[in-house]
């Protein structure tokens, strides 16, 4: 495993100033982007999977281990207030259940029977992408195994050059080594969460979330996120803020019906059926 190896720039590390090893992890740090760049295709083939789950009802499923796991649910964690997603629409296992969140949980990622209990929700309308580093967690690929034997497309977010033949994609990031050799939680995390990133995001920009850059679905729980919504609403329409706010209250606090009354003329109601006639996507609920 690469992310085992002694980074070559790492021999005299613990001697080096604060800005050479700040050098070093930047130079390192940029190396990110452009191993993304050589897993295009996969990362798109994930996307189109996940985007077909999520049509057909299913949801999709991150099963990890330690800081993988835990990439994994702060990622389905984000959805609901930034897409109005329901929770289970993009969810999170992680190895050692809740309380592996914050803490250590001493030999999660060995335990073979755990993973497949962890798949005991999957259905075949599923996506399981399973998240380890290495490539070879027990947990993630029991819990990928089990939910294949379920029915579901099973993919395999990793660090390492692995190969399964069990699975319907492999999505493989080549970070090389740590500058803390087996640190993964440096390049590799960095490169988990990236990937997670974009297919979530993709996903729902794909599932009609988005609209001309906005986050148009954005829940408003929150100050900071009513006056995104209401700012939204100014821009989309050319409202003033008095007449936006009568209109975000007449649309429920939904800033993507407010944007379809506006727009064309209808109630509460009349915009509500023009985004369900078209998927929840506010570009054709706006054609129609």
């Amino acid at each position: 495993m690469t992310t085992e190896e002694l980074h070559p720039g790492s021999a005299d590390i613990d001697a080096m100033s604060t800005a050479e090893i700040f050098m070093l992890m930047n130079d390192e740090d940029a190396k990110i982007a452009r191993a993304l760049k050589k897993a295009k295709k996969a990362i798109c083939l994930a996307v189109e999977d996940a985007v077909k789950a999520i049509q057909a009802g299913g949801s999709v499923v991150y099963v990890g281990a330690g800081t993988s796991g835990r990439l994994g649910v702060l990622d389905a964690s984000e959805m609901p207030p930034t897409f109005s997603t329901p929770p289970h629409v993009i969810r999170g296992i992680i190895a050692g259940g809740p309380r592996a969140l914050t803490k250590s949980v001493e030999g999660a990622e060995d335990d073979e029977f755990a993973g497949v209990r962890a798949a005991k929700g999957i259905t075949a309308a599923d996506m399981v992408i399973g998240i380890t580093v290495s490539g070879g967690a027990p947990f993630v690929l029991s819990a990928l195994r089990e939910s294949k034997r379920r029915g579901c497309r099973c993919w395999l977010l990793t660090c390492g050059d692995n190969t399964y033949g069990f699975l319907d994609g492999i999505i493989s990031i080549a970070v090389g080594p740590e500058i803390v050799a087996g640190s993964t939680r440096l390049k590799a995390g960095t490169a988990t969460k990236m990937v997670l990133n974009m297919i979530s995001t993709i996903t729902m920009i794909r599932l009609g979330r988005v609209y001309k850059g906005y986050m148009v679905d954005v829940i408003p729980s929150n100050t900071k996120l009513k006056k995104r919504a209401m700012r939204i609403i100014c821009e989309l329409t050319g409202l003033t803020p008095q007449p936006a706010a009568e209109l975000f209250q007449r649309a429920r606090g939904n800033a993507k019906t407010a944007i379809v009354m506006h727009e064309k003329g209808v109630d509460f109601a009349g915009a509500v059926g023009l985004l369900d006639k078209s998927g929840g996507s506010l570009r054709e609920a706006l054609r129609c």
